[in-house]
């Protein structure tokens, strides 16, 4: 089975060309094809991925609204999940790169819907790209939070989430997937995180006690922030059925309208992650939140377990 490794910021997938292969695009439906994501995507013993995306035709749907390819996408555990800001950057670059599309704006659908992505060209393969992600999702309930399982309501849109003795305070949003973005130091709930703090952070040890609490009933991407200026934060997350990823795109998304709605930030923001850094606009007419970043290939192979 033939892949390419790809990256944007650091958040890493293995990606299939369904579309040149089109055998590949019945592999999610196939028995074990859970264990053979999570094969692929150890980082010891296999090709080290955040997950897999298939790059797949679209449906008749998507189609008709002009979608170029579609993508599915897998966490490192083998779940499904409907959207990743990094990835449908690769999937863009895939498309264009490899497989001759062309189109600019390029639709692509994902479990959000179709997105728009413009992209920039050096010597005909796409280096960045701005994508249109869609209006936040902001009510607790279609997140989805369950706020009966939070320990408190906070100010404005905060919630206080309580696992043992560790208790977060966070914004709930979606971007298609859920968010829980957390400003204020978990050592000291009166004020915000430092850069400092931040990075001193255990999110090893609170990632996996928040990522299956009973407020999400569809688990949750898990996100501290630093704010250093009103246009440029840092940020670190932890990933749902992936765990401590170098950046999340719909989480630097979702830290910026949380951000922008608490009044920390503004408009148009740098986001810091460990992986590197992307551009977050979220326009005040529209609603619409843009993120801009790299697309990365990094290597091409085949995988001999499948």
């Amino acid at each position: 089975m033939k892949f390419i490794k790809m990256h944007g910021c650091g958040n890493d997938y293995v990606y299939l060309d369904a579309i040149s292969e089109p055998s590949l695009a019945g592999l999610p439906d196939s028995k074990g094809w859970a264990g053979t994501v999570a094969a692929m995507s150890d980082r010891h013993t296999g090709i080290g991925s955040d997950g897999v995306i298939l790059v797949c035709p679209p449906t008749a749907a998507a189609r008709r609204r002009g979608a170029a390819v579609r993508m599915r996408m897998f966490n490192a555990d083998g779940s499904e999940s409907g959207m990743c800001g990094n990835g449908v950057r690769c999937v863009a670059k895939v498309a264009n790169d490899r497989l001759g599309i062309t189109q600019n704006p390029m639709k692509v659908e994902t479990g959000r819907g179709v997105l728009t992505i413009g992209y920039k060209l050096r010597r005909g393969k796409i280096q960045s790209a701005t994508v249109d992600m869609g209006r936040p999702v902001l009510s607790p309930k279609a997140v989805p939070m369950d706020t009966r399982h939070a320990a408190f309501r906070g100010q404005g849109r905060h919630w206080g989430v309580q696992s043992g003795e560790v208790i977060v305070i966070g914004v709930p949003v979606s971007m298609g997937n859920p968010h829980l973005v957390v400003f204020d130091s978990p050592a000291n709930a009166t004020r915000d995180l430092s850069p400092a703090e931040l990075r001193r952070l255990p999110l090893d040890y609170v990632g996996p006690m928040f990522e299956a609490h009973a407020a999400f009933p569809e688990r949750v991407n898990l996100h501290f922030v630093a704010c250093r200026s009103p246009g440029h934060i840092v940020m670190r997350s932890w990933e749902r059925g992936s765990g401590i990823t170098r950046a999340c795109g719909t989480g630097a998304c979702a830290a910026v309208v949380a951000g922008v709605l608490t009044e920390r930030i503004g408009r148009e923001v740098d986001v810091d992650l460990p992986g590197g850094r992307l551009k977050i606009a979220w326009d005040k007419v529209t609603g619409r939140v843009f993120m801009t970043g790299p697309a990365v290939e990094v290597f091409e192979g085949t995988w001999e377990n499948a």
